[in-house]
């Protein structure tokens, strides 16, 4: 018996509202990670390593296997109908890696005593949850295809323009 749903977007595509979904699911753990930093930085730090963590599963995993993907994909899109624009899971995962450094760095910086810093690195995951939430506008997905370019030795493995990432406004 398949777990798949009926729109069960095809292996290497993603539901773009997957993501999303996800980001407002960032966006808001971030915030409180902000507000907590002035009440409890070891609170604060607890939180914002537990993204890390998720940030970690979604860079390792892919979006649909991430925590926020997988409650995507029980709560969310059987209500939702199929998917009407898919997005590759590459850059994806490479936004999570990303997203897994400014936490990792933040949680450093807690830890070193330095809230400010803590809260600059929070701040950074935040601003870039917030715009792939609000706007769909992914910054890791942006940044991916150069980072791609620069992996392949000559640089004749990039990625095509069929692999950039839509965006919506």
């Amino acid at each position: 018996m398949s777990n798949s749903h009926p729109s069960t977007p095809p292996a290497g595509q993603v539901d773009v509202r997957g993501p999303r979904f996800a980001a407002w699911i960032t966006t808001a753990v971030l915030v409180l990670v902000l507000i907590l930093a002035a009440v409890s930085v070891p609170v604060a730090t607890v939180l914002l390593a537990l993204q890390a963590v998720v940030f970690g599963l979604g860079a390792t995993l892919g979006p649909r296997r991430s925590p926020y993907g997988r409650l995507y994909a029980v709560a969310v899109a059987p209500r939702v109908g199929a998917p009407t624009e898919l997005e590759p899971v590459a850059p994806l995962r490479f936004a999570q890696l990303v997203g897994l450094a400014f936490a990792v760095l933040g949680v450093l910086g807690f830890v070193a005593g330095s809230t400010v810093l803590g809260a600059v690195f929070t701040g950074f995951a935040l601003f870039a949850a917030f715009l792939n939430a609000a706007f769909g506008i992914c910054l890791g997905c942006k940044i991916y295809p150069l980072v791609a370019r620069f992996r392949t030795p000559s640089g004749s493995a990039a990625p095509s323009s069929a692999d950039s990432v839509k965006t919506s406004a």
